[in-house]
């Protein structure tokens, strides 16, 4: 089997607080191959966000990555190599649509240069040069009268417009690697629609892999090929999409489906998934979303799950996987609720 595009494996980032040791991603492993959408989905707090960041090396004080982590990509540990290589990566080779696209982009300089520092810097291009690949890739991503919107500055843009802008930056090199950051938040559904055709035709342009985080499931059965799902800093189900929709194992996964709106349902309230995340300084033993989870019991307090592999490639954190009885029972509970 080819080596995956990029190779996470036991991924410890840690911030060193006066409240203590916060554990924002705590052991996760996450394969993306070559021309593959992994998606990563979870809700605010779970580790998604500083996973992109380690994975750029751009975690900064008090926080750090552990020893023991690995960031293969391309069959080098990106932990191991020192501030000028990573540099000549990140931006070239992997490269980040950030989830804000306003905090992003410098207020201070016109589109169009900064668009233009990225080919710049990792190919010395020209002033000139720079600028016309800039105003080239604005019109690439579907900015219109592009050498005029190069001369303008974010405020003057829209959101739709700010993001395709991002885009922009983030393919100017062709990067093997884009990790896409919530790129949709904050906009409206259809340019989310937009944005989301956007980057499916420039991935099949440039043969690219794209990491998409999201809190969105919609989004990830849109785009993805695979999906891991996080809680709690850490993987709880990984996944085909496909098989993930199909056969939900994990709790927590569960619920987050029950959650999604469905077009034709008569169902009148959504479900919720009762409770709050636990605090990253203090996660519970044993299963981390045992306090939020019906199917608890007493051993789900005592052992902290590992990933269980159900089939396949289709992994879940939760012992049902080894208790086909009280697997059974859950299912034919719910299966009754769903009924009445």
């Amino acid at each position: 089997m080819a080596e995956p595009l990029l190779a996470i494996e036991n991924l410890r980032t840690y911030f060193h607080t006066a409240a203590g040791v916060a554990r924002a991603v705590d052991g996760l492993s996450l394969n993306v191959a070559a021309g593959e959408t992994v998606g990563v989905v979870g809700e605010s707090g779970c580790g998604k966000s500083v996973t992109a960041l380690s994975i750029l090396r751009l975690i900064a004080p008090p926080g750090r990555i552990e020893t023991g982590s690995s960031i293969r990509f391309e069959g080098r540990d990106l932990l191991t190599l020192d501030e000028p290589s990573i540099r000549a990566i990140r931006g070239n080779r992997v490269a980040m649509i950030f989830q804000e696209p306003m905090t992003a982009l410098n207020p201070v300089f016109t589109v169009g240069d900064q668009v233009a520092e990225v080919a710049r810097i990792h190919d010395r291009a020209s002033r000139a040069d720079a600028w016309r690949r800039a105003v080239a890739m604005l019109d690439r991503v579907g900015i219109p009268a592009p050498d005029e919107r190069a001369r303008e500055y974010p405020h003057q843009l829209s959101g739709g417009m700010r993001q395709r802008v991002m885009i922009a930056m983030a393919l100017m090199m062709r990067p093997a690697l884009l990790i896409a950051d919530e790129p949709t938040t904050a906009l409206d559904v259809t340019i989310q629609a937009q944005i989301l055709e956007l980057l499916a035709e420039l991935q099949a342009e440039y043969g690219m892999s794209v990491l998409l985080i999201t809190h969105d499931f919609g989004v990830v059965a849109e785009t993805a090929s695979h999906v891991v799902v996080m809680y709690g800093g850490e993987a709880v189900e990984r996944a085909s999409v496909g098989d993930l929709f199909a056969h939900p194992h994990h709790p927590y996964t569960r619920r987050l489906l029950a959650a999604m709106p469905r077009v034709g349902t008569s169902r009148e309230r959504l479900q919720t998934i009762p409770g709050t995340v636990p605090a990253p300084t203090d996660w519970p033993a044993g299963c981390r979303f045992r306090d939020r989870c019906a199917s608890a019991w007493e051993r789900c307090e005592r052992e902290h799950p590992p990933l269980y592999s159900l089939s396949g490639q289709h992994d879940t954190r939760c012992h049902l996987a080894v208790e086909p009885d009280r697997r059974a029972a859950r299912d034919g509970a719910q299966a009754l609720e769903a009924a009445t």
